[in-house]
């Protein structure tokens, strides 16, 4: 008798623990927690971390992440508003809103991805859709350099084409389309993203050669640009080259005049001051000047050309 008093009374403390036991739980700073008691939602999700207690054995609990949470679709095959067909890859960032309409409208993260794989690709096939292939590639009509450095140039409407929506602003309208379909299922979208953009293989010969065109265009612009600046230089080299010739022969021109004024005004003194030896030096400058090496003179002996000459005899 006594033994199956011990076996009903532990018996007892074991499931007054277990009740016990089973009527806590710990909701942490990363989870919220939904309650449901026969498949149906109790009272509000738990979102404040730390110890809750509820009903044992006939509440449920469900555990949902409150951190944001990464969902990578399927690369989609979409065609651009000029008929170029690309494989389109995104990637978005995403929160559970409300815990009790998710549970309630896709029951687990899984489901949620399912649905949001469904909203992503509706948006983005819409966005696509109805823009050209150069807006979905690019923000701007920016050209990089050999380093890799962006430059802007003013190229003609042919150099480039006209961008009105780059990639980014084609982003935010995919998100705010997304946002509108999302928080019917408790879900909060926070960023769409296109992660990859690859082309089919004739439309990727053809981006191609949009390229290299592009390019090409670019670098016959600044080519064009720098024959001008050369020229411009060049222009301005040979204009100063002249005015330098020209204030030289200038200066030199002066100088040759002050001195043959000089040099008029020495020899003028000269013979002011002594006739006669100007007249001899006058005659040796002359015999330096006209006879050299060589020089054959036929003169008379009386010739007034010899008469010092003659007189050194």
């Amino acid at each position: 008798m006594k033994n199956i008093l011990k076996i009903v009374s532990a018996f007892i403390v074991m499931t007054v623990v277990g009740v016990l036991i089973g009527a806590v739980y710990v909701v942490s700073e990363t989870n919220q927690v939904v309650i449901t008691q026969f498949g149906k939602p109790v009272g509000d999700p738990i979102t404040t971390a730390g110890l809750h207690f509820k009903v044992p054995i006939i509440q449920h609990l469900h555990y949902f992440d409150k951190r944001l949470l990464v969902q990578d679709g399927d690369p989609n095959q979409i065609p651009t508003r000029d008929k170029k067909y690309i494989w389109v890859d995104t990637t978005a960032r995403w929160k559970i809103d409300d815990s009790l309409k998710f549970l309630q409208s896709v029951g687990s993260e899984r489901g949620a991805y399912s649905r949001l794989d469904d909203i992503i690709n509706s948006a983005t096939r819409d966005v696509i859709t109805k823009r050209p292939l150069v807006e979905i590639i690019r923000d701007s009509n920016r050209v990089l350099d050999e380093e890799g450095n962006a430059f802007v140039a003013s190229f003609d409407e042919e150099a480039l084409a006209h961008i009105k929506q780059g990639r980014e602003a084609m982003e935010g309208d995919i998100l705010v389309r997304a946002q509108k379909l999302a928080p019917q299922y408790g879900i909060k979208l926070v960023d769409v993203r296109i992660k990859h953009v690859n082309y089919v293989e004739n439309v990727r010969q053809k981006v191609y050669e949009r390229m290299i065109s592009e390019r090409k265009r670019a670098a016959e612009e600044y080519r064009s640009e720098g024959r001008g600046k050369s020229a411009e230089i060049q222009g301005r080299m040979e204009k100063e080259l002249k005015s330098i010739t020209s204030g030289a022969y200038k200066t030199a021109e002066t100088v040759r005049g002050e001195a043959d004024a000089k040099t008029t005004i020495i020899y003028a003194e000269a013979y002011n001051n002594d006739p006669d030896f100007y007249d001899f030096m006058k005659t040796m400058e002359t015999y330096r000047n006209s006879m050299g090496t060589g020089t054959t003179v036929l003169l008379t002996t009386d010739s007034e050309y010899f008469r010092y000459l003659k007189k050194l005899n």
